[in-house]
């Protein structure tokens, strides 16, 4: 069926890109708060655990909550309208960041930001999975996710110098305003194809299930289950190190806010970039021999990230201390492509918008809604035990559950082969 798509293989990537460049504005508007934290806690007066959830929980809880009803329309509806609508709330939300006189109004404007996001993944992951069949997944999926770096390149290199330029209330109006004048154009180039068109075998399409039964489906999914749970807690280890990677880099070593913002955007940007891109075609490779390998590679990923960290945040030398960060920001993404797929590949067509979104409501609410928050209260706890800094202590216990992770993922591969060449995600009916 994927050979015959009647949008045609050049339609279908020239909407990959439009969808890329939505998400990328995505991650620029979210990421946005951790470099300009550093002047924001400098003039409203913010501790770290404000910080932490304002980054974190403020925004993850609303967020991940509302991706759930909005992917239910995803999964009935067009779903190019809800990207494009969601992408001109959240600009419009972040541009009203720059009018913050506090923690109150700051968290508030963040909050707007988290509603507009929310509609936009998952209908995206939908999107691109019938675009693509499952054994062009993972690659093309790590093509769109390729905007997590970019945007996060251009977020920390342009945010740190529109901050120094003109100022961190100037810099959310011209970032988020960006975004609302582009939406049009997007909206032109994505395409709208039938749901299911990617399967290798003849789909039968019912109406998507009732929330409950939905649910009850997935849990009852064993590969699905355990990839989400193990998404979920490497989910809360890569949030607390995003989210204060810049802080700890200015305080354990130095680093002013222009060199700050430039190692941000070279470990997401270049380093983060590469082991996305690297990760899914490998991913694709090797599951054409074992099936498994889309699975292990997220496994073997998560576990050698972790002794690059800890040299990360434990040694003295500044140099160390940056090249273990390139190196480990080059594992802590590879996760994205792969796990994306995975998911996608054992739902069905007619679920995969909620698929998503409950993949969402997981790892941020645990990931982006506790890793930055919790490890910020660490900090504050640790500091007032040991009357110093205590982040790179607190970011060493924000690593724990990847270790655990990494268990998790490597037990799921079984559940996933299982599933996947059994074909009892083709057909889904209510």
């Amino acid at each position: 069926m994927a050979s015959h798509s009647p949008g045609g293989v050049g339609s279908y990537r020239l909407a990959l890109f439009a969808l890329f460049v939505v998400s990328a504005f995505n991650y620029v508007d979210r990421t946005i708060l951790s470099i300009l934290q550093i002047p924001i806690k400098q003039e409203l007066g913010l501790s770290d655990g404000q910080l932490g959830a304002l980054t974190g929980f403020a925004f993850a809880l609303f967020y991940a909550t509302l991706s759930l009803p909005i992917a239910r329309l995803a999964d009935r509806f067009s779903r190019r309208w809800i990207i494009v609508a969601s992408l001109v709330v959240w600009s419009a939300m972040t541009a009203t960041c720059g009018l913050a006189w506090g923690f109150a109004s700051l968290a508030f404007f963040r909050i707007g930001v988290a509603i507009g996001e929310a509609g936009s993944v998952p209908a995206s992951v939908s999107l691109i999975a019938d675009y693509y069949p499952a054994e062009r997944r993972a690659s093309a999926l790590a093509m769109w996710g390729l905007a997590l770096p970019v945007g996060l390149l251009v977020g920390y290199a342009s945010t740190g110098w529109l901050a120094s330029a003109v100022g961190w209330r100037e810099a959310f109006f011209i970032v988020g305003g960006i975004g609302v004048v582009l939406a049009p154009v997007l909206f032109a180039m994505i395409k709208e194809p039938p749901r299911g068109q990617s399967e290798a075998v003849d789909v039968t399409l019912a109406p998507p299930p009732r929330l409950g039964k939905a649910l009850q489906l997935f849990w009852g999914n064993k590969a699905y289950r355990y990839i989400v749970m193990a998404g979920m807690l490497h989910g809360f280890s890569q949030y607390a190190m995003m989210t204060w990677n810049a802080p700890f880099f200015s305080r354990a070593h130095g680093l002013s806010l222009t060199q700050v913002s430039g190692l941000m955007a070279m470990l997401g940007g270049v380093a983060g970039g590469l082991g996305m891109y690297l990760s899914g075609v490998l991913a694709d490779r090797l599951g054409r021999r074992d099936s498994r390998w889309r699975v292990w590679i997220i496994s073997a990923s998560v576990a050698a990230m972790l002794p690059f960290t800890l040299v990360q945040y434990l040694v003295a030398s500044t140099s160390l201390s940056i090249a273990s960060a390139l190196a480990a920001a080059v594992m802590m993404t590879a996760y994205y492509g792969p796990l994306v797929a995975a998911t996608q590949s054992v739902t069905p067509p007619n679920m995969r918008a909620l698929g998503q979104a409950m993949l969402l409501l997981a790892f941020n609410l645990f990931g982006l809604g506790l890793g930055p928050w919790l490890t910020g209260l660490l900090s504050d706890r640790i500091a007032s035990l040991i009357g110093a800094d205590g982040l790179h202590y607190a970011l060493v216990l924000a690593l724990l559950p990847s270790l655990v992770s990494v268990w998790l993922f490597f037990h799921a591969a079984r559940f996933y082969a299982e599933t996947v060449e059994s074909g009892a995600v083709a057909n889904s009916e209510g």
